[in-house]
């Protein structure tokens, strides 16, 4: 029984750990190209709602239920808007973003 006790063998000595490949890091060029993305939906979105609650919630945009000198306002207040937004995002897009 002795011998079947020493003739056991014995067990594997330690492996070195397994180096894992490194994965590059995270590339901020698209993270910042992303964040453009959803500034520029939000801010559109976000127009379009203001002018939509003005427009018809309150009724300046509608010729039914407004007077003249309120759908001048509301229109020229659309076409402004949408020319600061416009120029807003075109700035956005025109510009190197710098790394946070």
């Amino acid at each position: 029984m002795e011998e079947e006790k020493q003739s056991e063998p014995n067990p594997p000595a330690p492996q070195p750990p397994v180096q894992q490949e490194e994965k590059p890091p995270f590339d901020l060029d698209l993270l910042m190209y992303f964040i453009k993305i959803i500034r520029t939906v939000f801010v559109g979105l976000f127009w379009m709602l203001v002018n939509i609650f003005i427009g018809l919630y309150l009724g300046f945009g509608v010729p039914e239920e407004s007077t003249p000198g309120r759908l001048i306002f509301f229109y020229s207040w659309l076409v402004i808007s949408l020319t600061a937004y416009i120029y807003y995002i075109w700035k956005m897009w025109r510009k190197k973003e710098k790394v946070p």
